[in-house]
């Protein structure tokens, strides 16, 4: 016969056991007040001047009631419109991976993605935006630039890129439960992987994506060309062109 204390200690243990398993989304991500661009950089006077573009950086993030998480990364089955999206009326989940819906265009509604880029959101926006140097590349819902790393690996889906790397490139975090709109971007790209600190990352063809710290306004692309390994996204998850002038170079 088990005694209460016995019990007890039982419950105990398999509470924690179930924290273990909460995974990718359950942290929040480390402070990072205070913190210094571990590099120093110069623009090369050949470089182009900065563009402003369109976005709102004062926002919050937009939370929702939990859904019932699903180990479905199929489309649904309510599909309509698949592709790149930007279809007409209101945009459909065509995708699930766990606890986040992927949709098939943008949120009728506006977005306004988190002015800070070291912190994610439950409602992320995906736009294909050209570029007469670079062509197509993506951006956040607020115009900010979103890069690819060549040190990471799309297939299978992992970021190599943590601890002072991440400071200075953060992640684009999306929270549970988590909705992402994208716009000239096809749903079936779109998807996120688990981070070493169990965040969760938005990835574009299994290719993990970032911000970088130096971008100070929408539409600036001074991470371009970064260590001959960095580059703005395209929709398709490949590399943008690199820019005369770039990298930037650190002294």
């Amino acid at each position: 016969m088990m005694t209460r204390r016995q019990l007890t200690t039982v419950i105990v243990v398999t509470l924690a056991g179930l924290t273990g398993l909460a995974g990718c989304g359950s942290q929040k991500a480390p402070s990072t007040d205070a913190i210094q661009l571990p590099i120093a950089l110069t623009r090369s006077p050949d470089a182009p001047p900065n563009t402003d573009g369109p976005g709102d950086l004062t926002g919050a993030d937009a939370s929702e009631a939990a859904p019932s998480p699903t180990a479905s990364d199929s489309p649904s089955a309510s599909a309509t419109g698949q592709g790149s999206g930007g279809g007409v009326g209101t945009p459909v989940v065509v995708k699930t991976q766990k606890w986040v819906k992927i949709f098939n265009g943008p949120s009728a509604t506006d977005i306004k993605p988190n002015a800070d880029k070291t912190k994610g959101s439950h409602t992320v926006e995906l736009n294909a935006t050209d570029n007469a140097q670079i062509g197509t590349y993506v951006t956040d819902g607020a115009g900010r630039t979103l890069y690819r790393f060549d040190n990471d690996t799309n297939k299978p889906p992992k970021s190599n890129c943590n601890g002072s790397c991440a400071t200075a490139w953060p992640p684009l975090l999306i929270k549970s439960p988590g909705k992402i709109f994208p716009k000239g971007i096809d749903p079936q790209l779109i998807g996120y992987v688990e981070r070493a600190d169990h965040t969760c990352q938005v990835t574009i063809n299994g290719w993990p994506v970032y911000y970088f710290i130096a971008d100070a306004n929408p539409g600036d692309l001074n991470g371009q060309g970064i260590n001959g390994k960095w580059f703005a996204i395209a929709p398709t998850g490949g590399k943008t062109k690199a820019i005369p002038g770039f990298p930037l170079k650190s002294n």
